[in-house]
């Protein structure tokens, strides 16, 4: 059983030394409490002027505790001489230069895990709405469309064929959720995945001409940057759907905006957008694109589980020195 974020530590510096935590951008208020009550704490996103905070007691900090979406700038980064660990609140850590991080001997952690299952949930029941038209057909009845006439026919779900662009652990528990509707699940990743019986395409343009729906749930980066580009778009077809429940970075925004407005795909449903939280008009005016806010992991459940995971792993560097969920490539325990 995880540590309840409320728990008391002693902890309130590295080995050998004491130290300032920075709470870079705004988080969980549970997490933001536990932050205050176990550390010594400052939150430059609460400051008036965090810049001249910086000049003089950026030589304090050993750790900072950011969101996905906000990360570590090269520019904080180089504000802190000592820092030794950035905690991320959040599955992504593109948004933080990991390399660069790595290269000033600074350990680099997320929330991998806990998160899988709210997202792949989500993936498959954005799949559903917009492949059966749900979000649609109830503003059709809100709106008074059905006295009119009957809702128009949608897509069937089960039987189709998917695509699963990045097979990782959400990639995974998709298609794992998937097989009880009795799809034919293929995927794409840079190399092929053991263990697995789904079928390895080797590029996304690829496996967009042989599915009926591409789920994204690649990682976001420079590497998978516009990954999702009009080539991969006309490859999915007219009686094709997108779902991106990834990073907005993945998908050529401008590109998904003309596909849906010309019709060279059937519908998108995505919870993420290159400009949070601004979406293109042309997605917001079509009643073939179900648009969410972000919430894959926005469940009471899964935000507890992510803010006690970061708080566990600023608690280990606090005391070991180490992280306990470092992302690729930088130190393990």
């Amino acid at each position: 059983m995880s540590t309840p974020l409320t728990a008391t530590t002693s902890a309130t510096g590295t080995p050998g030394g004491r130290g300032t935590v920075l709470q870079a951008s705004p988080l969980l208020p549970a997490l933001e409490e536990a932050l205050s009550e176990q550390y010594r704490t400052v939150r430059l996103h609460e400051l008036t002027d965090p810049d001249a905070h910086l000049r003089d007691h950026g030589d304090e900090v050993v750790a900072v505790v950011t969101s996905a979406r906000f990360g570590v700038s090269d520019a904080l980064m180089d504000a802190l001489p000592r820092l030794r660990a950035i905690v991320h609140f959040g599955v992504g850590y593109e948004t933080t230069d990991v390399v660069r991080a790595r290269a000033r001997g600074i350990d680099v952690s997320n929330t991998p895990d806990v998160l899988t299952d709210c997202v792949a949930d989500l993936a498959v029941g954005a799949l559903i709405d917009v492949m059966r038209r749900l979000s649609a057909a109830d503003r059709y009845v809100r709106g008074g469309g059905w006295a009119g006439a009957p809702f128009p026919l949608a897509s069937r779900v089960s039987g189709k064929r998917v695509g699963i662009l990045g097979l990782g652990r959400i990639g995974r528990a998709v298609a794992a959720r998937l097989e009880g509707f009795g799809t034919d699940i293929a995927y794409c990743s840079r190399v092929p995945v053991t263990g697995v019986t789904y079928r390895h395409v080797p590029t996304a343009r690829e496996l967009a001409e042989q599915c009926d729906a591409l789920v994204v749930t690649v990682a976001g980066g420079a590497d998978t940057r516009g990954l999702v580009s009009a080539e991969v778009l006309d490859a999915l077809g007219p009686q094709g759907y997108l779902v991106n429940v990834a990073r907005g970075s993945v998908v050529d925004e401008p590109a998904l905006a003309r596909a849906v407005t010309e019709g060279r795909i059937a519908g998108a449903a995505l919870d993420v957008f290159a400009d949070e939280p601004h979406v293109p008009r042309e997605l917001l005016e079509s009643d073939r694109v179900v648009l969410l806010p972000h919430i894959a992991s926005a469940t009471r459940e899964t935000r507890a589980a992510m803010g006690d995971l970061a708080l566990r792993n600023l608690r280990h560097f606090m005391t070991e020195g180490v992280l306990l969920t470092p992302v690729p490539g930088t130190p393990a325990p």
